[in-house]
């Protein structure tokens, strides 16, 4: 295998790789949230806001898969991207390979496990009866497509790691169209398609998504694409499998907090009522787009990381960090801005009603003051991740998320601030999060890389292949 499928990070301008890099990628997740965005426009004009907090309470349940999967995948771009740096292609089409195995068995896993409890999940979360139906029906049809929107993202992992963003950008772009023609289609009932409501919104996103996998498969096939499934080489390599274990169990832990941590907070929103959790999940939707810049130029400085340790660069990832650093600030800063100025003009977007849009203007006044904190806290965490060292993310998740978010919400939410209670506690979990991941990346523990070349005495003369440490 040669690396022209890919693109070489560890020369040239960092500051212009990191820009080409994560614009494929910002618009890439701008599209993939479209997913949403383009659901909860219809189905907030079309059904009504129950149907938004339907989709609210729903939300955080899918979110805990898609935190399995995103921590599993992220481990296959550690090493693709090591290896990819360190030139040793054998073994990056080795992790490949062995990712989709596992990929395939863990996604189909992830999706039964789902189905069953979805109904369960939804109860211990306090969701409001009014809603309760609605949100079962639409969870399971949803979940009923995860192990297809696994292997997605295990691709653009994959092509992540080897510096391409271009291609996963097209198929997702083709899914989102298909998508929005099939919304209105399927949610109010046009020509020969039945009137589903919120379930058409799950139906289309199913079928939109589905299609663009195929799609993608099937270029990458007759391209002879390096990430292309081939079933004939597709194993389970003990040491490789216990790798990715190692690197994504942690990750795993951390994107499950993350989303648990969502549950959790969802549950304390849906104890105000369907109106609360209607003004939560619009304001989220708002919040997703905001924090898009930041979590694309993460995924940009991981890779830039991992390409650049594996080539032994260490001093290029400080450059890395730096203008990681410059680029979101000043994204984030001035979209916070403009969220803060217009709340109520974006909310507006979604839902109608003058008591949800002002609990939804609160949410977006206080939180939005706090944006900057995440976004700089996603640059240090993508070089700490880019360097394997996923357990100090994991950590820091941990300490954010259950030692402030959660008990400064619950106790907050219990005072005369009710909501804005909550959305305090979510702002200050932020700052505590930045905090922590930049003390840690001043103490330059990520310089090692989680791969190694074996010196001239441990190499043996048939072994043209990086260790795995």
């Amino acid at each position: 295998m040669s690396n022209k499928f890919g693109k070489d990070l560890t020369t040239g301008s960092i500051p212009k790789h990191l820009i080409t890099f994560s614009l494929p990628m910002l618009l890439g997740n701008v599209l993939q949230t479209g997913y949403g965005i383009v659901n909860t426009i219809w189905v907030g004009n079309k059904v009504g806001p129950d149907a938004v907090a339907a989709t609210a309470v729903s939300f955080p349940i899918v979110f805990i898969l898609i935190a399995l999967a995103v921590g599993a995948t992220l481990a296959t771009t550690i090493l693709v991207s090591q290896y990819y740096g360190a030139r040793d292609y054998t073994m990056v089409e080795k992790v490949i390979n062995n990712s989709f195995s596992i990929s395939i068995i863990g996604g189909l896993l992830l999706t039964i496990t789902g189905i069953l409890s979805s109904d369960w999940l939804l109860k211990i979360m306090g969701t409001p009866e009014e809603v309760f139906i609605m949100a079962s029906s639409y969870l399971k049809i949803t979940l009923a497509g995860f192990v297809l929107l696994f292997m997605t993202f295990l691709i653009s992992s994959i092509l992540r790691g080897i510096g391409d963003t271009v291609t996963p950008l097209i198929f997702m772009g083709i899914g989102l169209a298909l998508n929005a023609v099939l919304d209105p289609l399927m949610i109010i009932g046009i020509g020969p398609f039945p009137k589903l409501g919120l379930d058409g919104a799950a139906y289309a996103s199913l079928i939109s998504q589905s299609f663009a996998l195929i799609l993608a498969l099937v270029y990458l096939n007759r391209k002879n694409h390096i990430v292309a499934i081939k079933f004939k080489k597709l194993t389970l390599d003990k040491h490789l499998t216990f790798l990715l274990f190692k690197l994504g169990f942690p990750s795993m832990i951390q994107q499950s907090l993350i989303s648990i941590g969502a549950f959790v907070v969802t549950g304390f929103v849906n104890s105000f009522g369907a109106v609360a959790t209607a003004a939560f999940g619009s304001a989220q939707r708002i919040e997703n787009l905001v924090f898009m810049p930041a979590m694309s130029l993460s995924m940009a400085v991981s890779a830039l990381t991992g390409q650049n340790l594996g080539a032994g660069k260490p001093e290029r990832v400080k450059e890395v960090f730096r203008s990681g650093i410059i680029v979101t600030s000043v994204i984030t800063l001035t979209l916070s801005a403009a969220i803060i100025a217009f709340p109520k003009l974006m909310l507006s977007m979604f839902v109608q009603e003058p008591d949800v849009l002002e609990i939804g203007v609160h949410y977006l006044r206080v939180v939005g003051a706090s944006y900057i904190f995440f976004a700089i806290m996603f640059i240090s965490n993508g070089i700490i991740n880019g360097s394997g060292h996923t357990i100090t993310t994991m950590v820091i998740s941990l300490i954010t998320l259950w030692l402030v978010r959660v008990p400064v919400s619950a106790l907050l939410s219990h005072t005369a601030l009710k909501t804005d209670g909550i959305w305090l506690g979510i702002a200050l979990s932020s700052l505590t999060a930045m905090t922590i991941s930049l003390i840690y990346y001043s103490t330059g523990r990520w310089k090692k890389p989680v791969i190694r070349k074996p010196g001239p005495a441990e190499k043996r003369p048939d072994d043209n292949t990086a260790e795995i440490v």
